[in-house]
């Protein structure tokens, strides 16, 4: 079983969110996890905040008109969420005409738990279709993308949009598509990790569990396309978690691309250099 500290977030540091992202190692002492080269010269086109003290920071491409968007959901065992390492992939994502928005969510604490984090990604991806489309940006497809623990929610949000009702000035979004890159997302693996997140044991609340198990949802909309990416070295949340998830998926009837990556690990899966291409490529050749 995983401690709660051996999942390390999407972090790093960046000159572009003031906030400095920092890893929690299983000793329970403060790292930085491998940074991307890209991020030391990555700035946000714009930054909003979507709902009360959440923010997230949206790189635009160069030209104007019709560009797939993805919302970017960080990791961090449910109870950190710092986007600052998505920086790197963010812009090289914008550069080859996406637009990308890493997004802060409410973290599991503070008697935060589920279904207010996968709300708040909702949420973030409805004030960014808005906000996007007020600058002459048409945005399509809509894809939510996460990493680790955020991979997790990222799933719920897209699988099962209209089961949540996020509270937001702009009018709800259904993701089209969804991105994970190393994601935990049969929590009922990691029962004393993803406590945290549900506030309840499986034994206490099972209805509760099922509804936020990726794995459970996974008939869901069965028409949305999703990319599955997953280290080959990742020694934090082992492969098989993202290979069950895509014969899950592909079980429901969702068309699903699964890549394990070699020489990547936990750290590296959402570097501009390690995943950049394959994301680009993917985003820009859905369906408008």
């Amino acid at each position: 079983m995983l401690g709660l500290g051996a999942w390390s977030r999407s972090g790093g540091v960046t000159v572009v969110v003031v906030v400095l992202a920092v890893a929690t190692t299983a000793c329970g002492k403060a790292a930085h996890p491998t940074s991307d080269p890209a991020t030391a010269s990555a700035e946000a086109s714009f930054s909003i905040e979507y709902s009360p003290g959440q923010t997230e920071d949206v790189y635009l491409p160069a030209t104007k008109g019709p560009a797939p968007l993805v919302v970017m959901v960080p990791g961090g065992s449910w109870v950190t969420a710092d986007p600052a390492g998505f920086a790197g992939l963010a812009a090289h994502l914008a550069a080859a005409g996406v637009v990308a928005a890493p997004t802060t969510i409410q973290a599991a604490v503070d008697d935060v738990v589920y279904p207010v984090p996968v709300e708040d990604v909702l949420c973030a991806v409805a004030v960014a279709v808005d906000q996007v489309r007020a600058r002459g940006y048409r945005p399509g497809p809509v894809t939510v993308l996460g990493h680790s623990s955020g991979a997790q929610l990222a799933a719920l949000a897209a699988l099962a949009a209209d089961d949540y009702t996020p509270t937001c000035d702009s009018p709800p979004v259904a993701p089209d598509a969804l991105v994970g890159l190393s994601g935990p997302y049969d929590i009922s693996r990691v029962p004393d990790i993803a406590q945290e997140l549900l506030g309840s044991s499986p034994d206490d609340d099972p209805e509760t569990w099922q509804a936020a198990n990726p794995v459970d949802q996974a008939a869901l909309r069965p028409d949305l396309p999703a990319l599955l990416l997953h280290g080959e070295d990742d020694d934090t949340v082992p492969v098989d978690f993202t290979t069950q998830f895509a014969q899950a998926l592909e079980d429901g009837g969702h068309p699903t691309t699964t890549e394990i990556v070699p020489g990547a690990d936990h750290d590296s899966i959402y570097r501009a250099d390690v995943s950049g291409d394959l994301i680009a490529e993917w985003l820009l050749a859905l369906p408008t």
